[in-house]
């Protein structure tokens, strides 16, 4: 094992591998700007260093200046957590070159996986099933609307290296989609560098449900089980739980070997998550694949009884998985939510000061927070404090736990969407699992 690893992340995720690493009396050397001095990661990490100014580009996402401070530190491997640099190919082959060991996927499976264009190419000759759609670059509006004809409206337009929902839209008609087409298309190739875009046909009412996956290097690969994440604002997750509400015992099954023959098809090692999209009938289609730790990945934790951040250690460092797939079980639920802050009204980052922080506690309730009372809440980074988890015997019970939790939870001093997240949980729709990627559009009433 590993005595001493790097966290090329800050906030809550960073805090979550600190915690695990201390368990395992391995060292943790923490990196963050100028913004984050004070930030609880660097106070909690073994050693901490300054890596730039407060944008992502200047600090978080400076390559060689993680890798500089990974050497100069005496670490053996590096973390990429979630976000940032995680699905960068070029990091995860960077690291490599450095003679660090990559905590994730190799480069190659990393960059296969990581343009959904070559994803659905990949996932197709796997044998798992994919959305109508191309498998080819689409170079303008005017190519756009010859095959959105074939495949019929509504379409789903879609950046081939997007990612949070950025370079994604819906279009229902012809005489939107040229717009569409051009707006996204620039959209992405200002977040991402690339502008590819291609479509699939949309699927109405859909069940968005990951499969978890873990795999070491001695070719034992483990799914651990589902998670559902169908209640989403602006194409990003806020309500996430497992196991799902919504499927049957047999189709989680077929989820659960089509996810662990799409990563024997591609070689891939370490934690790695495998998204769906359930249509009414409960079929499902392959929508992407996340090759890192996922913010929920807390749920699967709870329900397993596994430490998915010791797993990926585990793996990176060369050891067998202590688990199959014929040993691991599920048992309860678990549902988490994401704070952010933000407006709950039209979600708009609220950024500022917290002047006071209290979060809740209860059996069955877990908190992962990367701020406190007088910590500041910047512009320079995504607006998610806190995400709160709660495990129950039964749906019900985590249900009512959460609910609790979320009534004392306290934060002043910036707007956050708690309003919204109590709301859900008593809407009858959510207490009956019948959740879907429109219940925020079908649901929520902001107050």
């Amino acid at each position: 094992m590993f005595k001493k690893v790097l966290i090329a992340n800050r906030g809550e995720i960073a805090r979550r591998i600190i915690r695990t690493c201390n368990r395992l009396n391995i060292a943790t050397v923490a990196v963050y700007s100028e913004a984050d001095a004070d930030a609880l990661h660097v106070q909690e990490a073994t050693e901490a260093y300054c890596i730039g100014k407060p944008p992502v580009a200047q600090s978080y996402l400076n390559i060689g200046k993680i890798i500089e401070v990974a050497q100069k530190s005496g670490a053996e491997a590096i973390h990429p957590g979630y976000g940032l640099l995680s699905e960068n190919a070029n990091f995860a082959k960077a690291c490599e070159e450095a003679g660090l060991q990559f905590i994730g996927p190799s480069a190659q499976v990393m960059q296969t996986m990581g343009s959904k264009l070559e994803a659905r190419k990949t996932m197709k000759a796997a044998g798992v099933p994919i959305v109508e759609g191309v498998e080819t670059a689409i170079e303008n509006a005017e190519e756009a609307k010859k095959i959105a004809q074939n495949i019929g409206y509504p379409i789903m337009l879609k950046a081939s290296a997007g990612g949070g929902g950025i370079g994604m839209q819906l279009v229902e008609d012809e005489k939107d989609l040229t717009q569409a087409f051009e707006s996204n298309q620039k959209r992405a190739a200002s977040f991402f560098g690339e502008g590819t875009m291609y479509m699939e046909r949309y699927i109405a009412e859909a069940h968005h449900i990951e499969v978890q996956i873990i795999a070491d290097k001695h070719g034992n690969i483990v799914p651990l089980f589902e998670r559902e994440c169908s209640i989403q604002r602006r194409n990003q997750k806020v309500v996430e739980e497992a196991p799902s509400p919504s499927i049957s015992e047999k189709t989680r099954n077929n989820m659960l070997q089509a996810s662990a023959q799409a990563a024997k098809h591609i070689g891939y090692v370490n934690a790695g998550t495998i998204e769906y999209l359930v249509d009414d009938n409960e079929n499902f289609y392959f929508l992407e694949m996340n090759t890192r730790l996922q913010v929920e990945h807390p749920v699967t934790e709870e329900i397993t009884g596994l430490d998915l951040v010791e797993a990926q250690l585990l793996v990176a460092a060369g050891e067998a998985l202590p688990f199959t797939a014929e040993t691991v079980k599920k048992t309860g639920h678990a549902i988490e939510v994401r704070i952010y802050a933000e407006n709950p009204k039209n979600f708009f980052p609220s950024p500022g000061t917290i002047t006071q922080w209290l979060l809740p506690e209860g059996e069955g309730i877990r908190n992962e927070s990367g701020v406190m009372a007088n910590s500041v809440v910047t512009p320079f980074y995504d607006p998610m404090i806190s995400k709160l988890i709660a495990y129950g015997t039964t749906r019900h019970e985590a249900i009512q736990r959460l609910t609790r939790a979320l009534d004392d939870f306290v934060v002043e001093g910036i707007q956050t969407n708690i309003p919204m997240l109590q709301q859900i949980m008593q809407t009858e729709a959510f207490i009956k699992g019948e959740t879907t990627t429109k219940f925020v559009e079908y649901y929520y009433q902001p107050q």
